[in-house]
């Protein structure tokens, strides 16, 4: 299918002397407005059973028709990850009954899918990993059975919402090329920032626009394959991690235990941290897959694809690479700069409101992977949502530089920036600050020069230290003088005062 031969994620450790194998399938769902086989509306949140038209409840004689829309983004994907995008591709029904599928069957892709190959990069603990790609294809969402909150005369029983059943999903399945949970999660990650990036997905994890399931097994190193349990509809890095690496501990004690494991599909509980069966895990043949007869090959045509082509954004991996060569980024900081869009935005924002130089640059990755990501974490907040706009940021990180205030000044003056106070933005709200907390450094050299004598008569001991070669004494020393000024004496200054003075 166009997949590398090779994956290149170096080895990690053995759990209890295992092999942990992980493959993924991704199911995105698309960005577009409509439903993949009909015009009733994606919208979330509706209330249930009121965005399904005839051909979402299967009624008699109602007939799919593919959105164009939905081909698209498959098409955008498949650039982005260097895949195969099929010229034709077959639809074909899964066949399988679950309450929530009128139909009887699943409209999907099997043998010939629209996307095939390819892979996926990502950067964990500074090293480059690549994932290989089996394929992406297009399918329709199931609807929803309801099991809680029906209250009233329904308490007790279940419901059936279709609202969701037709929704247009492509289902992204990779190679058993991960190694650890570790690995899983930045693979997640990458995945997620990517889909979103190119626009074909909201990536909204909360109302199941992007779920992983996740194909977990163990075997002894050079051992064959172990048998595979699917986690299904993780919906959080979080949860994610935690239901393999419990999985993987659940599997290895029935190992040991002399018991064997069967292919099963497995929910996670969040409440327990356990993963628990709920079905045993069918394979393909079970499904019994046929060409849809109601759809005819999908064919895409050379000039459509360079069409989206010529419409592709930068992708996050050229854009590292950019700010590598040109702001002289280390290439984990370029990485961190492109892990969203906003992220990447904000970030050339306020380089640019700076001067753009490399020096400044670097500085503005450090306080976006510092005290911008701290506080947006503390928060629960996006890029998007900062308070402290791009603009103002290069402003406190340009006082900085021109010694107006000191890194610990610096931090105040963004703790209130954070806060709101005062309001407005840039370079006015900045001094505006510094003045208000009286953080703004001695410059005047005379000045700095008597307290730094003041504090040498005052710390004979710490001086003899010094000069008898305990380095400690001398960053005590600095300590005295930025006591003595009130925290306003610049540090390097005060430092090269002191070794002046000090011979």
């Amino acid at each position: 299918m166009g997949a590398p031969l090779h994956s290149t994620l170096p080895a990690a450790p053995l759990v209890r002397g295992y092999e942990v194998v992980i493959g993924f399938e991704t199911h995105a769902q698309l960005s577009t407005r409509s439903k993949i086989f009909s015009g009733a509306s994606t919208q979330f949140g509706a209330e249930p059973n009121t965005q399904a038209c005839a051909v979402d409840l299967a009624l008699p004689g109602t007939l799919p028709v593919l959105n164009r829309g939905a081909v698209e983004r498959a098409i955008r994907f498949g650039l982005a990850v260097g895949a195969h995008v099929a010229p034709l591709s077959i639809f074909a029904r899964k066949n399988y009954f679950y309450p929530d599928l009128p139909k009887g069957y699943q409209i999907s892709q099997y043998e010939i899918p629209v996307v095939q190959g390819g892979s996926v990069s990502f950067m964990l603990e500074g090293q480059p990993h690549t994932v290989r790609l089996t394929r992406a294809h297009l399918e329709e969402d199931a609807g929803k059975s309801v099991h809680e909150g029906l209250g009233g005369a329904a308490a007790g029983f279940s419901g059936i919402d279709l609202n969701r059943a037709g929704t247009p999903l492509l289902e992204i399945v990779s190679e058993p090329d991960l190694r650890s949970s570790a690995q899983a999660v930045e693979y997640a990650r990458a995945l997620h920032t990517l889909v979103v990036w190119l626009g074909i997905c909201d990536g909204n994890m909360q109302e199941g626009s992007f779920r992983c399931d996740a194909n977990v097994s163990v075997r002894k190193p050079g051992a064959p394959l172990g048998t595979r349990r699917e986690i299904k509809n993780l919906n959080s890095f979080r949860f994610l991690q935690q239901a393999i690496d419990f999985e993987v501990q659940w599997q290895i004690d029935r190992i040991e235990d002399g018991l064997p494991i069967e292919q099963a599909t497995v929910l996670f509980n969040p409440d327990t941290g356990e993963t628990r069966a709920m079905r045993t895990k069918e394979d393909a043949h079970d499904y019994r897959y046929f060409p849809d007869p109601d759809l005819p090959p999908l064919v895409i045509e050379p000039a459509w694809v360079d069409t989206v082509r010529s419409g592709m954004p930068e992708l996050p991996a050229a854009m590292a690479q950019r700010f590598e060569q040109h702001d002289g980024l280390p290439a984990y900081d370029a990485s961190m700069m492109t892990q969203s869009l906003a992220f990447a935005q904000y970030y050339e924002a306020a380089r640019d409101a700076g001067g753009g130089t490399q020096a400044l640059a670097k500085l503005v990755a450090n306080w976006l992977m510092g005290e911008v990501s701290k506080r947006l974490n503390a928060d629960h907040l996006d890029i998007v949502a900062c308070p402290v706009g791009p603009a103002t940021l290069a402003a406190l990180i340009g006082r900085i530089q021109d010694n107006t205030v000191s890194h610990n000044g610096a931090r105040q003056v963004f703790d209130a920036l954070w806060s709101g106070a005062p309001p407005g933005d840039g370079l006015a709200a900045v001094d505006a600050l510094i003045e208000a907390k009286g953080l703004k450094q001695m410059n005047d050299t005379g000045a700095l020069e008597a307290i730094v004598e003041e504090v040498l008569r005052a710390n004979e001991k710490s001086v003899a230290e010094y000069r008898s070669g305990k380095d400690k004494a001398f960053n005590a020393l600095v300590g005295q003088v930025m006591k003595a000024s009130k925290g306003k004496a610049n540090p390097a200054q005060a430092g090269e005062l002191l070794k002046k003075k000090l011979g």
